[in-house]
């Protein structure tokens, strides 16, 4: 199974593609999208778009595992946020990839076992997980990619379907 993860973001997205397949692991993308702060707004929507839409197009995933908003204080930084993350959710349905939604604490429970670990166990299990040499770089693509593993680990338990196609 082809999994497109997604740390959702409006400044920098987080993506990560892995395959799974009898319980292995392997990576076959990740990394992040960056929009300038100096774009217009809905420029830099475009641009995640179309990026987003070149991922989808290249490595086809079957699903796509996408992290809750978590809101803070910022009501600015969270609608962008959020708009970000719009972005992603209609990529996937305009391409018929079921989206899988997961708490902070779900991925963190997914990937560590634990739903408090730190963030450093995170991403060394992850580097674990995926057999890499290294922590992926920069966090938004190390999310990106724990919440794909989330999704491979808890698919059919601790998923909540967005849209089912």
């Amino acid at each position: 199974m082809i999994i497109l993860g997604i740390d959702p973001g409006f400044a920098i997205t987080g993506y990560g593609v892995i395959n799974y397949v009898g319980n292995k692991f392997k990576v076959m993308d990740f990394g992040v999208i960056t929009t300038k702060a100096d774009l217009p707004h809905p420029q830099r929507l475009l641009l995640l778009e179309k990026s987003l839409v070149n991922i989808i197009n290249t490595y086809k995933p079957e699903t796509m595992s996408i992290e809750e908003l978590f809101f803070n204080s910022n009501a600015k930084t969270a609608i962008q946020v959020g708009q970000g993350r719009g972005v992603a959710l209609l990529c996937a349905a305009r391409a018929d990839i079921p989206v899988f939604e997961y708490t902070p604490i779900q991925v963190k429970q997914g990937v560590t076992g634990y739903g408090r670990a730190a963030k450093t166990q995170v991403q060394q299990m992850i580097k674990i997980l995926l057999g890499l040499s290294e922590v992926p770089k920069p966090d938004d693509a190390a999310d990106a990619l724990a919440v794909a593993i989330c999704h491979a680990h808890s698919f059919g338990s601790m998923s909540k379907v967005l849209n089912s196609v």
